[in-house]
């Protein structure tokens, strides 16, 4: 394999990695608001989820060895798993680093969910809401695509999708807070004798 083919392949995984990992955050905070992807049962957004999970871990794994494997810049397993100790671009890396290190917290909570509790598992889990943007952060900064028209729309967009699903999702946390005390004043004043 050429050193320009692993460049492509770099860049297209990164590229497919950004747009599954959006959709793997939308599909989560579906979820949680208990909302359906049309087409499909309640069940099947939960398994939609599941599935693209494990596929933009995949995609991100290629990324990730396409990076180590590429001799046009000088990247290490160790660059790749330890925040900021690269020679080339240690902050974006880094950041990039950090991404893929909270994501084993959250896939393994998640598969041994049923062991762990549902507090648990919600607690680790919330770690996506930060992997996501720092990943994110790790490709404007290193990507050579950062100033392509395509990119830069594909990342709009995926910025906006997901600040639009954290809003309604801070939005249903919300309206559910405010009723559940009024709930449970108006229970304990029916149980009143």
């Amino acid at each position: 394999m050429t050193s320009e083919t692993l460049w492509y392949a770099n860049r297209a995984t990164g590229a497919v990695c950004l747009v599954l990992f959006t959709v793997v955050v939308l599909l989560g905070i579906a979820v949680r608001l208990r909302a359906r992807v049309p087409g499909l049962p309640r069940f099947g957004t939960m398994s939609l989820h599941r599935t693209l999970s494990l596929s933009a871990t995949a995609f991100l794994a290629l990324h990730i060895a396409a990076a180590i494997v590429d001799g046009y810049v000088d990247i290490t397993f160790v660059d790749a798993v330890i925040p900021f100790v690269s020679d080339y671009r240690p902050l974006w890396l880094g950041l990039g680093t950090v991404a893929l290190d909270l994501l084993p917290a959250v896939l393994v909570t998640s598969l041994l969910r049923a062991r762990l509790g549902h507090r648990a598992w919600r607690a680790v889990h919330r770690l996506a809401y930060v992997s996501w943007p720092v990943a994110l952060v790790h490709g404007i900064g290193i990507g050579t695509d950062t100033g392509a028209d395509w990119m830069t729309w594909l990342t709009v967009a995926c910025v906006a999708t997901v600040t639009a699903a954290f809003a309604a999702r801070l939005a249903h946390a919300a309206r559910a807070a405010r009723r559940t005390p009024a709930a449970l004043l108006r229970a304990a004043e029916g149980a009143r004798p």
